[in-house]
């Protein structure tokens, strides 16, 4: 039965239940199921492909721009495995979409994080290589993602992410009946200090296995919550989502520009009006 068995040639992939010709070139990958919803209607029509376990696909067209959406779970286990699947039945580029929690006071909530590089303070990229390789982001996703947020007129960071595989103890908030991790506050002193930006649970590992398979990757999340200033409000994932598939289109004219003046990769001598 097509999917039972560990062969990655198999037409439908095992975990996300999707096969060739059910994903676009660019996938944008929130973690929650249901932020698909807010993901959809912004594009020009869309239909469901797949919903196994916390992965759901959908496949439509932003602004005639072919486009997907994979729901990853929460952590970075889960997205590898999306990224894995994915790459196999034939995505190259993909965008995480998410929430985070700022560092820098100066970051409000709603304001946009688009991600350079990413802090692998999750485990799933140590599965994959030397723990200080690097977790960086696609400079033509990053240039896309920045052109988009501009084009709209939302507010937006650009700098480095931490990922941790913890909510809780590895993001320096107390766990059950008041438990502390070692050093939790000394360590959002350092990441401040040293000028990270957020902290989210996926983005490292999509970057990383992106970069090991040859791929683009990039991520842009919303702030929902100020670990400086103790601000939280739950907004601007609509302005995240708009931003990136925006990008997803912008990096279809990326794409057109590259072929038309025969180079491999997308530079600011190349117009994308």
């Amino acid at each position: 039965m097509p999917g039972n068995s560990e062969d990655p040639n198999d037409e439908v992939q095992y975990h996300i239940e999707v096969g060739e010709g059910d994903v676009a070139n660019a996938v944008l990958l929130p973690g929650n199921p249901e932020r698909i919803e807010k993901v959809t209607p912004v594009w020009d029509d869309h239909e469901e492909k797949a919903y196994h376990r916390e992965y759901r696909t959908v496949t439509g067209e932003y602004d005639g721009t072919p486009i997907s959406v994979t729901s990853t779970g929460i952590g970075s286990p889960s997205a590898a495995i999306a990224v894995e699947e994915l790459a196999r039945v034939g995505a190259d580029t993909f965008i995480r979409v998410g929430s985070c929690g700022a560092l820098q006071a100066n970051m409000e909530p709603g304001d946009l994080v688009i991600t350079s590089g990413a802090v692998r303070q999750e485990g799933t990229s140590d599965e994959y290589v030397r723990e200080d390789y690097p977790a960086v982001a696609d400079h033509e996703v990053v240039s896309a993602l920045v052109a988009a947020a501009e084009r709209l007129g939302h507010d937006y960071h650009v700098g480095l992410t931490m990922s941790s595989d913890s909510f809780y103890a590895g993001q320096g908030r107390p766990g059950f009946d008041g438990f502390e991790a070692r050093d939790a506050e000394g360590m959002l002193d350092e990441l401040r200090d040293t000028n990270v930006k957020n902290i989210e649970m996926e983005a490292a590992a999509i970057l990383t296995l992106a970069n090991i398979y040859g791929l683009r990757a990039g991520a842009v999340c919303s702030v929902f919550a100020n670990r400086e200033t103790g601000e939280f409000l739950t907004e601007g994932e609509n302005r995240a989502v708009e931003t990136a598939s925006l990008a997803v289109k912008l990096l279809a004219k990326m794409d057109e520009k590259k072929r038309e003046a025969g180079v491999d990769r997308w530079h600011a001598g190349l117009s994308l009006e």
